[in-house]
């Protein structure tokens, strides 16, 4: 489908961004992280994660007092293969880079590294995490609880986050391999786009407390939060779909987010205490990093990976169908289509831009404003 939406030239994007989360208290330094994480979601085609969540998610938290600008980046424990970190309600971008830098350096000495990060923030996709080790020649492994809304199979109240559990691993070819993707059947991120867009939801991605399945997404958006409303798990709605397998693995990244680091989980983390008054979120997030060294060789790894890769996509095609992908394709198509237009931008994404720019009065214009007459 042909892009209808201006671009934003990355530069100015960048540049934007950082001076805004400065603004917003953040050390430059660590502005220039979260931003280069946001705009990591734009460059693979990942919306729902970038510049759409710059206001809502962190300037709009971060004016609410229920996140930190400046991370304050405790060790709680360090090994020569783990660590363990609590981030203070800090950003949690700033502080997941930070472990994932140590991790990587103890797998390049110890062959594998595990970092688990206590009180932290939403931190972008888990699959720039992954992807810190891939761009070094290893495995990555990501994962993050977070705010409630999957229901269990059977269920219907939402205790789960949308719990994504993501891989990267280096191939011999011009990008990785990336499964990046949430345990539910979609994710709320994904919600919030349609809101934006004025689109309904598909119909089976979100059920109600009676069982029927809820289209309109600025009233999920509201429901998911107050209870009355859940993200059906990976597979769907029940047993037949298998939904089942979404669930437990959503469990399996909820107790590896929160008991190594003896974190928040499930109901915990709704955002809201005792009197209904927001409060951080304390999330925990989890990464490992394994180094192919220690096994049979990075350059192993990579031709085999591509290999593998090849097979599948020069497998036998369903009729109709253009071609097969394999995960991280996509993202790498997308990013080969816009490193020199910039990020599409939407009209509601442009007014956010526009409201943080002269709410701290920063001295930017945006290609997509009207001239004045």
């Amino acid at each position: 489908m042909k892009e209808t939406r201006p671009y934003l030239p990355w530069q100015l994007a960048q540049d934007f961004l950082i001076a805004a989360f400065t603004a917003a208290g953040v050390p430059e330094e660590d502005a220039a992280i979260c931003a280069d994480v946001l705009l990591e979601s734009d460059r693979r085609g990942i919306e729902s994660h970038g510049m759409n969540r710059f206001k809502p998610i962190y300037i709009d938290r971060i004016e609410a007092g229920i996140q930190k600008p400046v991370t304050e980046y405790e060790v709680l424990k360090d090994t020569p293969t783990t660590l363990v970190v609590d981030a203070h309600d800090g950003m949690g971008m700033v502080a997941s880079h930070k472990a994932m830098t140590s991790i990587i350096e103890k797998a390049k000495t110890y062959g594998m590294g595990m970092a688990a990060i206590r009180n932290s923030t939403h931190y972008g996709i888990a699959g720039y995490w992954a992807t810190m080790a891939s761009k070094q020649g290893m495995i990555g492994i990501a994962g993050t609880n977070a705010r409630p809304s999957i229901a269990p199979t059977f269920g219907v109240e939402n205790m789960l986050g949308t719990n994504p559990l993501t891989f990267a691993i280096p191939t011999d070819e011009e990008f990785p391999f990336v499964l990046d993707c949430a345990t539910s059947i979609s994710q709320r991120g994904k919600i919030e786009y349609y809101a934006r867009s004025g689109k309904d939801t598909p119909a089976g991605m979100v059920i109600g407390r009676n069982g029927e399945a809820l289209t309109d997404s600025e009233q999920i958006l509201v429901d998911l939060t107050k209870g009355r409303a859940a993200l059906a798990p990976l597979g769907g709605i029940g047993e037949d779909l298998a939904g089942y397998k979404g669930y437990g693995y959503a469990t399996v990244v909820e107790i590896l987010s929160a008991a190594l680091q003896a974190g928040s989980f499930l109901k915990m983390l709704n955002g809201f205490d005792e009197n209904g008054e927001r409060r951080p979120y304390h999330l925990g997030h989890f990464f490992m990093v394994i180094n192919p060294e220690f096994f049979m060789g990075t350059e192993t790894l990579k031709k085999t990976a591509g290999q593998i890769l090849r097979e599948l996509r020069a497998s036998q095609k369903a009729p109709g169908a253009e071609r097969i992908y394999t995960a991280g394709e996509k993202e790498y198509l997308v990013w080969l289509d816009r490193k020199d237009k910039g990020v599409p931008v939407g009209e509601a994404v442009q007014k956010e831009l526009i409201s943080v720019r002269d709410k701290y009065q920063l001295p930017f214009t945006f290609p997509f404003e009207t001239p004045a007459s």
